[in-house]
C-alpha cells in the first residue's frame, strides 16, 4: 500500500527526521489560505497522487502570489496527473499540498528497501539526488552507496555515520544526516514499511538537512496490525479492479490483456498465464481464489474479473486439493446465469470430486466448453476468443 507524500513526511516526522512546513488543501480557495499561513515569499503547490515525477507533469510548482496559487491549483484539482509511473490512464488529482519554499543548496537520493538476496534491509543513497534513482544508476553509478542493515541490531549510528560521510557532507551536517537516516530506518521497521525513499533529501543554504520529498509503501499483509496505517489508504489512487478484489479477500492483479483467468493457486496461475501467451493470447489479471474456496467466493471471482471492460474471454483452471470441484462447478454455473455471461468461457477441472464437477457443468446445458489439461484448456480458450473477435468484427 502506498500513501501520499504529506502522509509519509508527517510519518517521517514523528522519528525526528526533518520536513518543511505545510498543509492540506482540496481547493483553490483553501490552498491560498494553506499559503497565508505559512507566511513566507513563495510557496510549493504540490499535486498528491501516488506517483513520482509529478514535477514533469505539471503537478509541482512554485508560487510566488494569491494568484498564482489559486491558478496551479485550478489547474491541478480534478486533473488526471499522467507520468511514465502512471501510464497513459494517468491519477485523478483530488487534493493538494502547500509546502514552504526551501533553498536548496544541496540534493541527496536516500532510500531503505528490501533486498531480497540479502534477505536484509538495504540503504541506498546517492549525493546526486533530485533524479530517479534509474537515471542515478544509468547517469552516475558510480555515485550510489548501499549498506545492509544488519536485522538483529538494526541502524546503529556509526553505520549512518559512515553513509553521511561517504555521501560528502560537510563535518557540520554529519549530526543532522545521522539522525535523519536512523530515523527514516526506525519508521521503516517500526510501521512495517517495505520501502521508505526521501528524493530528494535536500541541504538547505541556512545548513540544515530536510526531507523535501517522501514516499513510503507499506506490507498489506501487515496492515491488520497497523490500523493507523490502513487509514492513510486513498483507494482512488488505486486500480479499481484490483481494489474491488481485495476487499473481498482475492488475491488479485490486473494485466493488460484480453483473456480473464480464475485459478486455485499462485504457482498454477503463473504457469496458466504463461501457457495463455504461448498459445497466442494476453491474460488480463492473475486471480488466485485460494483454497476452500465456495460457489460465493468463485461468483465473486466472476465479477472481479469481470470488472475489467477489455476482458473477452474467461479460463477457469483448477486443479482441486483442499478446493473441490464440485463446488468450483457449481460457482461456474451459478456465475453464468447470474451475470448472463455471453463470452467464451473455458473451464479446466481436476482433483477432488473432478467428475462430480464435470457432470455439473455438463448437465447445465450451458455454453461452457471444457478441457482436460492446462494446454488444452489455453489453446481453447485462445481459439474461442479469436473466433468472436472474428464474428464480432474485432470486438466481444
Amino acid at each position: 500500500m502506498d500513501i501520499h507524500e504529506y502522509q509519509a513526511k508527517d510519518l517521517l516526522k514523528r522519528f525526528g527526521v526533518n520536513v518543511p512546513r505545510g498543509g492540506i488543501a482540496y481547493s483553490p480557495e483553501q490552498a491560498v489560505y494553506r499559503a497565508r499561513e505559512l507566511s513566507g515569499e513563495k510557496c510549493v503547490v504540490k499535486a498528491q497522487i501516488h506517483s513520482g515525477a509529478r514535477g514533469k507533469a505539471g503537478g509541482v510548482r512554485i508560487c510566488s502570489s494569491d494568484d498564482e496559487i489559486s491558478e496551479a491549483a485550478s489547474w491541478m484539482l480534478g486533473r488526471k496527473l499522467v507520468t511514465h509511473q502512471t501510464g497513459p490512464q494517468g491519477k485523478m488529482v483530488g487534493r493538494l499540498y502547500i509546502e514552504e519554499a526551501t533553498d536548496i543548496a544541496q540534493e541527496i537520493y536516500l532510500a531503505f528497501v528490501m533486498d531480497r538476496t540479502e534477505e536484509r534491509v538495504v540503504v541506498v543513497a546517492s549525493a546526486q539526488g533530485g533524479m530517479e534513482i534509474e537515471e542515478i544508476s544509468e547517469n552516475e553509478p558510480e555515485s550510489i552507496i548501499r549498506s545492509v542493515v544488519d536485522p538483529a541490531v538494526g541502524m546503529q549510528n556509526f553505520q549512518a555515520r559512515e553513509i553521511a560521510f561517504q555521501l560528502g557532507l560537510d563535518p557540520s551536517l554529519i549530526n543532522q544526516a545521522t539522525k535523519t537516516i536512523v530515523g527514516a530506518y526506525r519508521a521503516m521497521d517500526e510501521l512495517d514499511a517495505s520501502m521508505v525513499e526521501i528524493n530528494p533529501l535536500v541541504v538547505t543554504g541556512g545548513g540544515e538537512i530536510v526531507a523535501l520529498d517522501a514516499k513510503l509503501s507499506f506490507d498489506n499483509n501487515a496492515l491488520f496490525r497497523r490500523p493507523e496505517i490502513s487509514e492513510l489508504r486513498d483507494k482512488s489512487q488505486e486500480d479499481p479492479r484490483e481494489t474491488y478484489a481485495e476487499d473481498r479477500g482475492l488475491n488479485y492483479i490486473g494485466l493488460d490483456g484480453e483473456i480473464g483467468c480464475i485459478v486455485n493457486g499462485a504457482g498454477l496461475a503463473m504457469a496458466t498465464l504463461d501457457m495463455i501467451k504461448m498459445a497466442g493470447g494476453e491474460p488480463a489479471n492473475f486471480l488466485d481464489v485460494g483454497g476452500g474456496a465456495s460457489p460465493e467466493r468463485v461468483l465473486m471471482s466472476f465479477k472481479a474479473v469481470l470488472n475489467d471492460p477489455n476482458v473477452e474471454a474467461i479460463l477457469v483452471n483448477i486443479f482441486a486439493g483442499i478446493n473441490r470441484c464440485d463446488w468450483i462447478a457449481e460457482g461456474v454455473v451459478r456465475a453464468v446465469q447470474e451475470l448472463e455471461l455471453t463470452m467464451p468461457l473455458v473451464v479446466r477441472l481436476s482433483g477432488t470430486n473432478v467428475d462430480e464437477g464435470r457432470a455439473l457443468i455438463n448437465e447445465s446445458g450451458l455454453n461452457i466448453i471444457t478441457a482436460d489439461t492446462l494446454a488444452e484448456a489455453a489453446d481453447k480458450v485462445v481459439a474461442a476468443w479469436k473466433d468472436a473477435r472474428s464474428k464480432n468484427g474485432g470486438a466481444v
